[in-house]
């Protein structure tokens, strides 16, 4: 035992000069002057917005994607103690010294600077030179537009940065698959490419595209292995589980996750409240949760309510009567009932308030014990001030003349009887026999008459009443074969149980507050599958954009954007790639799309020129690289969305990828004599100079400095579509 001692104690490690030296350029571009400019950059007005929100811990719902991405660049104002208290109003206003600048455009300039090394290692890991993986790693560092896309804060450097890191873990668990099997390295890799594509769809589902390109891969890997006779069916089935686990289970989990934890910092109300439905505000501090305090659970005969509709968009509204009835005859001639209106009011209002009645009984409080109302149940809703019922009948409505029309019945003594019975239908049931119950029912009133459905029309023709209805939302009555849709769908907002028989004193109750207490909350999946439901259905209409642009003008880059621009002086930033690069990839592209058809052709003529393990590098080369840039390229042809050249930059790192992967080729296998290959080499140096040339002739509009004059900028449009910004003299 004390013989251990004897000897010195020895540790040694091999060090990659080259990858740490690729990451301290990586970080030197990336992290200087990071603070520079002190004022708000471009898309920075969007996501400091939300920013500020985690800081306030206000709830919101940004349609554009997951959270994680988000919750990233509030951990970098959260580090530097930021408050939220910044008007993220318009692009270029000036920081406020509470702004913490260098701090939340800290975790983007990392994670681009870190797409640098792990550039190298992809190519490394694809079984090419280290000379080829230093040049993937350098033409990644002197691109322009990563550049300035990774100095501020916005996610595409996030999110190529985990879409790069799941690359190499599965291509490094992979080249550990055939010597390692189940080792501690090859479950960290295997785990790794799970936790990667997972945090690469929470910043963007553009992350989707590479995490499906993988399993594809892992699907095909695999398929390999089940010829394989060397591997046990119940080593099949390990290796199946394990893939299934860490690539399909693990993602999930952690997806769930990052809406955990965003639910759980975001708890108070905040100004997305009213595109979720009631029972997602009532959880939330303040907002609605404030105002309803005591409020009864089950809806009972005698109850008074609001209804909200639960569509909720363009904007919520609640079932509303007033006084007005509608007029004798429309503007088109056609005639009405002349009944009171019903509408569906976008603001809380005493209109708003119903009583629930049975039918069989003329009180219209609650007794002793409650009756309450259950799913099948027939009632007749009372508005509260007015105390007509809702009725509807066979009447055209007024903007909606294929559906009937909804009123609170009066009665002229003519031939025109009330028909103001309604049968309710819980929709989110559980059983038959489930009790109506406050914001949690989500419900339809189905008239007994005519079976047609009470229905919020007015979000679907996008058309609001006339003066005489004051622009409120339009009510009809729907008929069932129609089909379903939650323009259909109610849910009682405030509940109170009615005390007062007499009218006088039923209005003073009326016009009381209101208090209520949701006893029981929502759970955790019930709030996620309702915020998840809204992430990919409530999406922005595409508008034009002074800088947006198709999917067509980015592989030429055809277009540009202005990020930034100075005050005063001509300073500015734009995203702007290095032509040279752009151009080489492409380029790259089409010789090894030409080169992989010729070589398959001559394959199948039984013609090799290349060796058979060359060619399968090649094709796997092809498969992440050429893959890559498809699956995240591609899809953008059939986006309705508004479209930015930003898009287009983890599409582009996947092709920057494949050009040295296809100059390897070139100078190994198609350039074998000396001279040819001396010539090829010369060629190559020639063509990275222009690169770095490019670099540093765009670096002014790339950091923002120094100024340039305008004939300098002049001088920068190399393309008429290029928006260069000439500030007046």
């Amino acid at each position: 035992m004390l013989g251990i001692l004897k000897q010195p104690i020895v540790v040694t490690t091999e060090i990659n000069v080259s990858l740490v030296a690729l990451t301290v350029m990586g970080l030197m571009s990336r992290l200087w002057g990071l603070s520079y400019p002190r004022a708000v950059v471009f898309d920075e007005v969007y996501y400091g917005q939300f920013v500020s929100l985690y800081m306030k811990r206000i709830f919101f719902v940004d349609d554009s994607g997951p959270p994680l991405g988000h919750m990233l660049l509030a951990l970098g104002g959260y580090i530097g103690g930021f408050d939220g208290n910044f008007l993220w109003n318009r692009i270029g206003a000036e920081y406020t010294t509470n702004v913490p600048v260098w701090s939340l455009r800290l975790l983007p300039a990392l994670a681009g600077a870190l797409c640098v090394p792990l550039a190298y290692q992809v190519v490394v890991e694809l079984q090419f030179s280290h000379c080829a993986a230093l040049g993937a790693a350098l033409l990644i560092l002197l691109e322009n537009s990563l550049i300035t896309q990774s100095r501020f804060m916005l996610l595409e450097s996030i999110l190529i940065f985990f879409i790069l890191l799941a690359v190499l873990s599965y291509l490094k668990f992979y080249n550990l698959q055939r010597h390692s099997s189940f080792s501690g390295s090859w479950w960290f890799w295997l785990l790794l490419t799970g936790v990667a594509c997972s945090c690469a769809v929470g910043v963007k589902y553009m992350g989707l595209f590479t995490y499906m390109l993988l399993l594809a891969v892992a699907g095909l890997h695999f398929w390999h292995m089940i010829g394989d006779q060397n591997f046990s069916n119940v080593s099949l089935v390990c290796h199946c589980l394990a893939r299934g686990l860490a690539l399909v289970v693990i993602p999930l989990a952690m997806y769930l996750s990052f809406f955990y934890v965003h639910l759980t910092l975001l708890y108070r109300s905040g100004p997305h409240d009213q595109i979720m439905t009631s029972a997602f505000q009532a959880s939330l501090e303040g907002g609605l949760a404030r105002i309803t305090q005591g409020q009864p659970l089950e809806v009972a005969y005698g109850s008074q309510i609001t209804l909200r509709n639960v569509l909720g968009k363009p904007m919520q509204c609640w079932l509303h009567s007033h006084t007005n009835t509608y007029p004798i005859r429309y503007e088109n001639g056609r005639g009405s009932s002349h009944q009171q209106q019903v509408t569906c009011y976008p603001f809380k209002d005493v209109n708003n308030w119903w009583i629930v009645k049975d039918p069989g009984m003329q009180q219209l409080v609650v007794s002793n014990p409650p009756r309450p109302v259950r799913h099948g149940h027939i009632v007749q809703l009372v508005h509260g001030i007015t105390t007509r019922y809702l009725n509807t009948h066979d009447v055209a409505a007024p903007l909606s003349p294929h559906t009937q029309e909804v009123s609170c019945y009066i009665d002229y003594n003519v031939s025109m009887p009330a028909q103001n019975l309604w049968r309710v239908e819980i929709v989110n049931r559980e059983s038959e026999t489930d009790v109506w119950k406050t914001i949690l029912s989500e419900v339809r009133f189905v008239h007994v008459n005519t079976s047609a459905v009470l229905k919020a029309s007015g979000f679907l023709s996008g058309a609001s009443l006339p003066e005489w209805g004051y622009q409120q939302l339009e009510v009809v009555g729907e008929k069932l074969s129609k089909g379903y849709h939650q323009s259909m769908v109610w849910n009682v907002e405030e509940h109170r149980y009615g005390k007062s028989q007499e009218q006088k004193e039923r209005q003073v109750e009326l016009h009381s507050p209101t208090q209520m207490d949701m006893s029981k909350n929502l759970s955790f999946m019930a709030k996620f599958m309702e915020l998840q439901w809204k992430i990919l259905t409530l999406k922005n209409e595409a508008t034009e954009h002074k800088y947006s642009s198709s999917a067509l003008d980015w592989i030429t880059m055809d277009t540009n954007i202005a990020y930034w621009l100075h005050p005063t002086s001509g300073a500015q930033i734009h995203l702007l790639g290095n032509v040279v690069t752009w151009a080489s990839a492409n380029v790259a592209a089409l010789i090894y799309t030409c080169l992989s058809l010729w070589y398959l052709i001559r394959r199948r003529r039984r013609i090799y020129d290349i060796p058979e393990d060359v060619w399968q590098l090649w094709v796997a080369a092809g498969g992440i690289c050429l893959g890559g840039w498809a699956v995240n390229y591609l899809p953008f042809f059939l986006m309705e969305k508004t479209l930015f050249l930003y898009h287009y930059l983890p599409a582009l790192t996947f092709q920057i990828l494949l050009i040295p992967i296809v100059l390897q080729h070139l100078g190994t296998h198609l350039c074998r004599p000396p001279l040819l290959r001396s010539m090829f080499s010369a060629l190559v140096v020639a063509w990275f100079s222009s690169i770095y040339l490019v670099y540093c002739t765009f670096s002014p509009v790339t950091y923002g400095e120094p100024s340039l004059s305008v004939t300098e900028l002049k001088d920068l449009r190399w393309k008429e579509s290029w928006n260069v910004l000439f500030r007046k003299q």
